[in-house]
């Protein structure tokens, strides 16, 4: 099963993905697509690193996620990836338009023949106010065009507040 799901900031979305993933019975690969590059997001991969079970394996990818999927993926293997506006992100800040389109649609055109579980973890950005800068509101409609291409190839697709889970497609939770 592939699985899209969506959440704000500290909505329960990569909690809800946690817990699915260690329920699903199958081998765990954690790709994390964050880069340390501060001190604060340090410390949130650090806060995410303790509650993984040590069992689980770990990909670092900020960049080229579907060439890791495809690596990663089978069907005895879950795959976990958290998450996909910090991947945009990290594309976006590359200011190469050919790279981030080249790498989205190659997620786009890999995802739905994946073997296995697949979760993938992403903040919802439309519910705010339009962001002032051309960049922000960029990322805000890559990462729109983006849920939108994803939640048409997954059999389910969870919107996570106040760490509650709401299925918008596929088979209750």
């Amino acid at each position: 099963m592939h699985e899209l799901i969506l959440g704000g900031a500290r909505s329960g979305k990569s909690r809800l993905a946690e817990r699915l993933a260690a329920e699903c019975g199958l081998a765990v690969t954690y790709i994390a697509t964050s880069q340390p590059l501060d001190g604060e997001m340090n410390a949130r991969i650090q806060h995410h690193r303790e509650r993984r079970p040590a069992a689980w394996g770990l990909v670092e990818e900020p960049l080229a996620l579907a060439k890791v999927l495809r690596e990663q993926a089978g069907a005895d293997k879950c795959l976990l990836v958290d998450c996909l506006t910090l991947w945009l992100t990290n594309l976006l800040m590359l200011d190469n338009p050919a790279r981030l389109s080249a790498e989205r649609d190659a997620l786009l055109d890999c995802v739905s023949g994946l073997p296995g579980r697949i979760l993938l973890v992403s903040n919802e950005t439309g519910l705010g106010v339009v962001p002032l800068g051309e960049l922000t509101r960029r990322y805000v409609d890559e990462a729109g065009w983006l849920h939108q291409a994803l939640a048409e190839r997954c059999e389910r697709v969870v919107f996570t507040v106040a760490g509650l889970p709401m299925v918008l497609k596929g088979k209750a939770l």
